[in-house]
This record gives structure tokens, sequence and C-alpha cells, in this order.
């Protein structure tokens, strides 16, 4: 996420959704700046944020803890709704406009869509954050 006030809105829904922490690149992505904290409205100090050279270390990681990689891609043929999100699980999203890289997205477990009605072909990243976040806990409260 490179824009610093859609950082500061997806780390207030992973506050909100009760996220154990974000993960984010350090290189071509926002770090934790003064508008990413005011957007955030407290959740960037409430929620653990780290910042780290190599991703695809992280994911390798993530899966020896056998913490399921689902990765948001328009161009999934499952929609969020059809994976199991209701354990341990990583929500990988994409950068503003690119979306997953070719190697993250080889390296999730699942790949999952938000099935729109619309002309709009993608949704703004932090609107996507917060609709897998509160999918992924609604499925773990049902």
């Amino acid at each position: 996420v490179q824009d610093p006030h859609n950082l500061g809105a997806c780390l207030r829904s992973a506050e909100a959704a009760g996220c154990d922490l974000v993960i984010a690149p350090r290189n071509r992505a926002v770090g934790l700046t003064p508008v990413v904290h005011k957007v955030s409205c407290g959740a960037s100090q409430r929620v653990p944020f780290f910042q780290i050279t190599n991703l695809s270390r992280i994911m390798e990681q993530l899966k020896e803890r056998n913490i399921w990689l689902v990765g948001a891609a328009g161009e999934a043929e499952q929609t969020l709704y059809q994976v199991d999100m209701s354990g341990s699980i990583a929500i990988v999203m994409g950068a503003e406009g690119e979306g997953l890289r070719r190697l993250t997205r080889e390296q999730c477990d699942f790949l999952a869509k938000i099935p729109m009605a619309g002309q709009v072909e993608s949704l703004n990243v932090s609107v996507a954050t917060g609709i897998f976040l509160f999918e992924a806990l609604r499925q773990r409260r049902s």
C-alpha cells in the first residue's frame, strides 16, 4: 500500500476486526507516517505493524506455522464467501492499481475475489481489505 490514507484505513479495519498484526513490505510501500496515524484513528498504535524486507520469506514462515494464505485477486475462480477463513489465516492484499505480484499470488494457498455487480473492475484496497477482514470475522463467529 503506497497511499498513507489507504494504509491508515486498512489499519483501522484490521483493529476493528481483531487482527493480530499487519505485515507490509518495506520497499515501494508507505510506513507509519503522521497521516497514517491520523486516518487510523489510533489503530496504528494498537495493531502491531511490521515492515519487512523479504515478503516471500515471511509468507513461507507463516505457512510453516500452519497459517493459510488467502490472496485477494479479482481474477480468482472462487469468491471470498467460498473460502474457509475460520481458522488461522493471513489475508494477502495487493498494491493499489497493480494487485498481487505474480510470485506473491503463487505463494498463496487460496485466491478469492469479491463478487461485484456493478461496472467497476476493482475496489479501493482499503475497502477490499475491510470486506475480506469482516468476512473472516463473520465465518469465525458462525
